[in-house]
């Protein structure tokens, strides 16, 4: 009885040991989630709860918060959360913040596309993005707001105006499309998913997504392996489905969502590499559709080094094989229109 309460106790000191020690060498860290009541916001800010490099969680939207607030702070993690509700109370959920995830806005419908959002999401994320250049502007800013490719731009053009744009620090959340094509290829490879790593080039949408299955690599390895003997057709089909990803859940969900927990998860992946880039985590390689000059295009996904100031250095795209090189030249032109269109409409 004695050496069980001993060895409690001893674990408990421990642990309170460890505690402090992490607390005191990890640095704060106010992340903010713009539509944190939504479908994705939600998960979202539980993951976000969960995260160690957390120590304010800031939760805002135009409905719901306090509720969302209520309920993930009570989650016995380090983090502090606040809700902040209706457009009043945003710059109070900004100020300060180190990062900010911008998952607001309307989700997709069964046949609507990604241009179908354009619209109503555009506008809001003009508005939020407004508010950061104002109340934050040192942010580190990722934006899951669809269609990514032109939310993005409109991003950077309202940065612009407010005489505050850096571009290494405006990210495309693209992660979604990487945990896809790892999941995807994992499975009919019959290798362990989370050993798999698949860069993923382009934009967020359709066509413009392209996963480079010729260099999927291990963990464990530092170069290509081979495709695990997978065909030509096999390899046509997974690029279509990791394309298709979003569609096959609204359908799926029938007319009840779109991919809200996947790309939570993603998200809070992709928010993670940028905490411990911002904390000095060396080799910190994720894709993400940021501004760069490894294309003709203004803005790519590629794979990006993260670190104190955001981007480090966009990585070249390596070799691609003939059949990726074609998909480079067939999505130029739609995420080259998609560019612009956010450009326009931020300039109106």
């Amino acid at each position: 009885m004695f050496r069980s309460v001993l060895v409690r106790s001893s674990s408990s000191a421990k642990q309170s040991l460890l505690r402090r020690s992490f607390s005191s060498s990890v640095p704060e860290r106010k992340v903010a989630i713009l539509g944190a009541a939504g479908g994705i916001g939600q998960p979202l800010a539980l993951l976000m709860k969960l995260n160690p490099l957390v120590s304010s969680l800031s939760l805002f939207d135009i409905a719901n918060t306090p509720g969302v607030a209520a309920d993930v702070g009570h989650i016995n993690t380090r983090s502090e959360v606040v809700g902040y509700m209706g457009d009043d109370e945003l710059a109070k959920a900004l100020e300060g913040a180190d990062l900010v995830i911008i998952p607001a806005g309307v989700p997709r419908k069964p046949g609507m596309t990604r241009d179908d959002l354009f619209n109503i999401n555009a506008g809001i994320v003009k508005n939020l993005c407004s508010a950061i250049a104002k109340y934050c502007p040192h942010a580190l800013v990722n934006m899951i707001s669809n269609p990514v490719n032109s939310t993005v731009p409109i991003a950077a053009e309202i940065f612009k105006k407010a005489g505050m744009y850096d571009e290494k620090k405006l990210f495309g959340v693209t992660t979604l499309d990487v945990v896809r094509a790892k999941t995807f290829y994992a499975g009919k490879a019959n290798v362990p998913v989370a050993e798999v790593n698949v860069p993923v080039i382009g934009g967020h949408a359709g066509v413009t997504i392209l996963p480079l299955f010729s260099q999927v690599t291990s963990l464990a390895q530092t170069v290509a392996t081979p495709q695990a003997n997978l065909s030509a057709d096999v390899l046509t089909a997974l690029t279509k489905r990791t394309q298709d990803g979003g569609t096959e859940v609204v359908e799926a969900k029938a007319g009840k969502g779109s991919a809200t927990l996947s790309m939570a998860y993603a998200g809070a992946l992709f928010a993670d590499a940028c905490l411990k880039g911002l904390n000095g985590v060396p080799d910190v390689v994720e894709c993400s559709y940021v501004q760069s000059t490894i294309t003709e295009l203004p803005f790519f996904a590629s794979k990006v080094r993260l670190g104190k100031n955001g981007v480090e250095e966009v990585l070249d795209l390596g070799p691609l094989s003939d059949f990726e090189k074609q998909g480079l030249e067939a999505l130029k032109p739609e995420l080259k229109s998609s560019i612009e269109k956010g450009v326009k409409f931020a300039n109106q």
